[in-house]
């Protein structure tokens, strides 16, 4: 993955990087409120050493630079610590002394600073000046020679003892600087963790890559769709409409060499959308002209009668059994070239009343009465329906819900009709999540229908156009009577 995927990885899990930056900042807070103010008290020291001449002057540098070293470590040692304590009563034991006791030299020079940190501001200054005049005492000391000659090194304070005036820690701006820094790579890493951990369906490249087909189209989530599924009346105005209305176009433009006039609509799991799919394909289809007709084949649990409002208590499982024709169950919605053959009553074998010859024979008639016919079939990972109808149709159209659907399900889904050479024409991404910048330009242009509009001329009555030819839209319900019989 690219540094570009790992970004919109982050910005999909925005929440875990601002929960974790509140985090992170809350923990500074608190850690600054809770740790007592810290004072430093500090004494510079010059070491130095008598010379004569320039050789000497140099050599004698040399020599002092290396011994600079040794007193910082000397500053530190236990034996100081112990008269500093028994000097002046501070409260501290020696081991505590001690570690209040930082140093630090600088390179090439002989400068030697001692730095005491304390909660007590007095306290640190007390420990300084007592520890300055103990630590000259303990270098002469240590430096005089047996025979009692002065010794070769001079101790003298050049700095200090001198204490800060406000607290040296804790640093609310740096700690909460800090602390947002790592909560927001904190966040980031989590958040990358988390997208690469999630398995479902995001978006439509990642549908293309697992289920090896076109994208025929991205649909967006509509919070009112749940109530009004069908892109009619308001909803035909809608972006999800339009959506759709691009959806219908790459569908028969797919192929131009072999279109598909019977397609199953179908999915991986219950509750994709694909009866809404497939009820606003045939009507988007029908409104540009073509005889469709749509068959509620999901003998489980149809609902292609109750999105379009028809009664379907006789319908395809009444026809296959032989008790009624297809003539006399089809009925016509709505005033476009639509008809619907509604799901019937529930049997007891679905696979095997769909997998019949009575089902072949009758796609087959289907077929020469309307241009194009979609139909509506069972969830593939459920059962075997949707592969049995898919089989005797010219392609499937596979669509699946973002952000539900895992990779490995469609994967699943897209083999159970490979395996059969299932011809899937492509697939679709249904409540995908779509750009601000992309709703902006449906909504800058789309089509206002004026409240009142001049009357249609008589002679474009029941004309529907498709593509450059006027054909008309007349009842189809004859012809299906007339193939019936």
């Amino acid at each position: 993955m690219d540094v570009l995927g790992y970004l919109r990885l982050v910005r999909r899990h925005w929440w875990i990087v601002l929960v974790t930056v509140m985090v992170a900042l809350g923990t500074a807070a608190l850690v600054t409120v809770r740790t007592a103010p810290r004072y430093e008290a500090s004494v510079t020291f010059f070491v130095t050493t008598p010379s004569q001449g320039v050789t000497d002057a140099y050599q004698g540098s040399l020599f002092l630079q290396q011994r600079v070293k040794s007193y910082g470590d000397l500053l530190t040692s236990d034996r100081l610590a112990q008269s500093v304590v028994a000097e002046a009563p501070l409260g501290l034991t020696a081991d505590q002394v001690q570690r209040r006791i930082t140093t630090s030299t600088e390179t090439g020079t002989v400068l030697l600073k001692a730095t005491v940190t304390d909660t007590d501001q007095t306290r640190a200054l007390k420990t300084t000046e007592t520890l300055s005049a103990k630590f000259i005492e303990l270098v002469q000391k240590v430096e005089t020679p047996p025979d009692g000659k002065a010794p070769p090194i001079k101790l003298e304070v050049v700095s200090g003892p001198r204490v800060t005036s406000s607290p040296v820690s804790p640093q609310p701006v740096r700690n909460l600087v800090l602390g947002g820094l790592l909560g927001l790579l904190l966040g980031a890493g989590l958040a990358v963790l988390r997208g690469l951990a999630d398995v479902r369906m995001r978006d439509a490249a990642a549908l293309q890559r697992v289920t090896g087909s076109p994208l025929l189209g991205e649909i967006p989530f509509e919070s009112g769709a749940k109530a009004a599924p069908l892109i009619v009346g308001e909803a035909a105005n809608s972006p999800r409409a339009e959506a759709v209305r691009k959806l219908r176009t790459n569908l028969r433009f797919v192929d131009v060499h072999e279109p598909a006039r019977v397609i199953a609509v179908t999915s991986a799991l219950q509750g994709e959308g694909k009866t809404t799919m497939a009820c606003n394909t045939a009507i988007a289809l029908a409104e540009a002209g073509w005889r469709v007709l749509l068959i509620d084949a999901d003998l489980r649990r149809p609902k292609v009668a109750d999105y379009l409002g028809l009664d379907g208590g006789v319908g395809l499982t009444d026809v296959l059994v032989g008790d009624v024709q297809v003539g006399d169950v089809v009925q016509r919605w709505g005033d476009k070239s639509l008809l619907v053959l509604p799901s019937g009553a529930t049997p007891p074998n679905p696979s095997e009343l769909l997998g019949s010859k009575a089902m072949a024979d009758l796609l087959v008639a289907l077929r020469e009465s309307a241009d194009i016919v979609v139909i509506d079939t069972a969830p593939l990972l459920a059962v075997t329906d949707g592969v049995v109808v898919a089989v005797q149709a010219d392609g499937a159209l596979l669509v699946t819900q973002q952000g539900r659907t895992s990779r490995n399900q469609v994967a699943a889904a897209a083999h159970a009709l490979h395996s059969v050479s299932v011809r899937l024409l492509g697939c679709v991404l249904n409540m995908a999540k779509v750009a601000k910048a992309d709703a902006y330009q449906y909504e800058a242009y789309k089509v206002v229908v004026p409240a009142a509009g001049p009357s249609v001329p008589a002679d474009r009555a029941g004309v529907a156009r498709r593509g450059e030819q006027q054909v008309p839209v007349g009842d189809h319900t004859q012809e299906l009577t007339r193939l019936s019989r």
